[in-house]
């Protein structure tokens, strides 16, 4: 049987519901804050980690904000969080009553992370499994996060604790998942995306970080880590490429110094517009759950 109880074409993995828990489904159970501001949300990930999930990330969040949409990110890599420092941002959080204010980015989107719990930012995030579950649920739930047309989570690693929380809790529409050419990261990916699929969050697409570089003298693409295996993934599952990202020095350039969201790139722009259609196909019912 499959977590939802219904007939399984394959082996699972994942854990049976206890008994008297809320069904499993594409839509979470709990209820946020902001109930009906937020229009979509949508995870992204993939299960390994330095493939540049929180990258993607905030590159889709900031060409999606130029394009006119409200954005906002939740860092739920909470032992690892990345976003602050791509973004340039320090806490703390605030609650003036009626829930937890994020922080703002200079592009204003807003934020919430573990990083702004912290009073330096190379302070670990030293907690045990039930505390960082718990915490994920107040940022979605307990966050003012106000009108959104997206709200992104940026994933942490692995397909234990976090993952399961979000894909049970937080009304996901659907998940991006980001590879590097090699082999080693599409296998991981695809037990993210097949944690995905047996717990009925629609996979959007795939986009394939560090896919090339382009020779500084002639332009020349080089695949540093090989032949792109992204085409081949996303067949597999039936959904679309959504991009492929260059290893680029001044994406590294502005990650460092915080500016991230300033980076502006063709590849970028066409993400951001694949991932709309993408969207929109499974809201509107024309994708479905494999």
């Amino acid at each position: 049987m499959t977590a939802s109880g219904e007939p399984a074409t394959r082996p699972t993995s994942t854990p049976p519901p206890a008994p008297g828990a809320p069904a499993r489904g594409p839509r979470g159970v709990l209820q946020r804050m902001d109930k009906g501001q937020i229009r979509r949300v949508v995870a992204v990930g993939s299960g390994k980690g330095g493939v540049g999930k929180s990258s993607v990330t905030a590159l889709l969040a900031a060409e999606l904000r130029r394009r006119g949409r409200t954005v906002g990110i939740l860092d739920a890599d909470v032992t690892g969080p990345s976003i602050p420092k791509l973004l340039g941002m320090t806490g703390p959080l605030t609650d003036r009553g009626e829930g937890i204010e994020p922080a703002v980015s200079r592009a204003g989107i807003p934020v919430v992370s573990s990083q702004f719990m912290v009073e330096d930012e190379q302070t670990p995030v030293i907690w045990r499994g039930p505390l960082v579950t718990r915490l994920i649920t107040q940022f979605f739930g307990s966050v003012h996060w106000g009108p959104l047309d997206y709200l992104l989570i940026d994933m942490p690693p692995g397909t234990s604790d976090v993952p399961l929380t979000v894909f049970q809790t937080i009304p996901i529409d659907g998940m991006v998942f980001v590879l590097t050419p090699q082999d080693l990261a599409a296998l991981i990916v695809k037990k993210a995306m097949n944690m995905a699929r047996d717990l009925h969050v629609p996979l959007l697409g795939v986009v394939e970080n560090m896919g090339w570089i382009a020779c500084p003298h002639c332009g020349q693409r080089i695949e540093l880590f090989g032949a792109s295996r992204v085409g081949k993934v996303a067949a597999e599952y039936g959904i679309p490429v959504l991009g492929r990202l260059p290893v680029a020095p001044a994406i590294s350039e502005r990650a460092d110094a915080g500016q991230l969201e300033e980076h502006t790139a063709p590849e970028v722009a066409a993400l951001a517009a694949a991932f709309e259609s993408a969207v929109g196909d499974a809201t509107s019912g024309q994708m479905t759950v494999l």
